[in-house]
């Protein structure tokens, strides 16, 4: 039986309401936990730490994976390829002025914008705008095009912004994480360097051909996918030769030893990190076909709406965080107080964010099955 592609894949919101899910547990951490270290530091960190941050590398690539796929299953609903250039190419547009004047001001509460992050929603925005110059091509050589950038931009890793002069901040947008002052005591940071988003997107494009199949023959694809991209990651990790400069070495521990061993560069993502985020994303799609149950019920419900969803969470994290240490130096007169190192605040934190934005999620997700506005393909 052929699958119809004018219907949701339900794997995929459920994949990616997980993935909506586990983010907004890396965002807590950033507003409820103090530590002045990076979480994957061996030197500083604890195992629960690690998992904690870690376990959200998840979320970027898989989400930037299945907004491709999501472009491919658009064209695949009676669009031509004008109408779905021109859609990426205007949500794109949007997608980065809503990074700078929304998030942005969603993660600081700074009406001054005295630090403007590029971030993920931008790195989508602009892979969106890349994929509308490309979608008039084949399927397949948009795929291509996007595994080479992924493939080879690693062999790019040495060479640095300040090496361009002049033009080092387009080096930085395209490749490296940097930042620069664009006026007086005013920053801007390229946290998330394009290349190789871009190609994660065009990657997930072409992996939307494989909705075209049965669902059997499909899942058979995904678990080679995945095993194979996992083999290649143990084989090229372990040996310390190519795609990732963060290299691994054995530590004074079997648990520490792990940990570097998985400890791969997220930005620009390598060529290791994509192979293992990715690898277990194509294995949990497989996994997830045909699973219905009221967990995935619920779960779905963050994943078909994943773009109100992620304003709502950093508005609701930074604000609750707030409050929170309003009331404890007010009623409970904790002048000094901070969050801490505590990671049990993060979690219970954590669980009641996702948890209050359920019903909100709900219903903007049954406004946008019972209404076909325009402007709701927007948010």
């Amino acid at each position: 039986m052929q699958p119809s592609t004018s219907s949701r894949i339900q794997s995929i919101d459920i994949l990616r309401g997980i993935v909506m899910i586990i983010m907004a547990l890396d965002h807590t951490r950033d507003f409820f936990n103090t530590i002045s270290y990076d979480p994957l530091d061996l030197t500083k960190t604890n195992t629960a730490l690690f998992f904690t941050r870690w376990i959200t590398h998840f979320c970027a690539p898989i989400f930037v994976f299945l907004a491709g796929t999501s472009a491919y299953l658009f064209l695949q609903k009676g669009k031509t390829k004008k109408q779905a250039a021109q859609f990426l190419f205007t949500r794109g547009i949007w997608l980065i002025f809503i990074e700078i004047f929304v998030i942005g001001f969603a993660w600081s509460f700074d009406i001054t914008f005295s630090f403007i992050g590029l971030q993920v929603i931008w790195a989508i925005g602009c892979s969106m705008i890349f994929l509308a110059l490309l979608i008039f091509l084949p399927p397949i050589y948009i795929g291509l095009i996007g595994l080479i950038m992924i493939i080879s931009h690693n062999a790019f890793d040495n060479i640095h912004a300040e090496s361009f002069g002049n033009l080092k901040f387009v080096w930085a947008v395209l490749h490296e994480q940097q930042f620069f002052e664009y006026a007086n005591e005013k920053y801007i940071g390229t946290l998330y360097p394009l290349i190789p988003w871009l190609g994660v997107m065009a990657v997930g494009f072409w992996f939307g051909t494989l909705y075209k199949l049965t669902v059997d023959a499909r899942k058979k694809i995904m678990y080679v996918l995945g095993i194979t991209c996992l083999l290649f990651f143990v084989l090229i990790r372990y040996n310390n030769v190519y795609g990732d400069l963060n290299i691994w070495i054995k530590q004074d521990s079997d648990i520490k030893t792990f940990l570097s061993f998985i400890n791969c560069t997220k930005y620009p993502p390598s060529l290791l990190f994509l192979l293992m985020t990715l690898g277990i994303a194509f294995i949990a799609l497989a996994l997830l076909e045909n699973v219905q149950n009221k967990a995935t019920q619920i779960i779905k419900v963050y994943g078909k709406v994943p773009f109100f969803y992620y304003i709502l969470h950093l508005f609701l994290i930074h604000a609750s965080s707030l409050i929170g240490l309003y009331i404890m130096q007010t009623i409970f007169k904790k002048e000094t107080f901070t969050w801490g190192t505590n990671l049990s605040t993060v979690y219970i934190a954590w669980i009641f964010i996702v948890a209050a934005l359920y019903y909100p999620c709900y219903w903007f997700m049954q406004l946008k099955q019972r209404r076909k506005d325009w402007w709701l393909s927007y948010l």
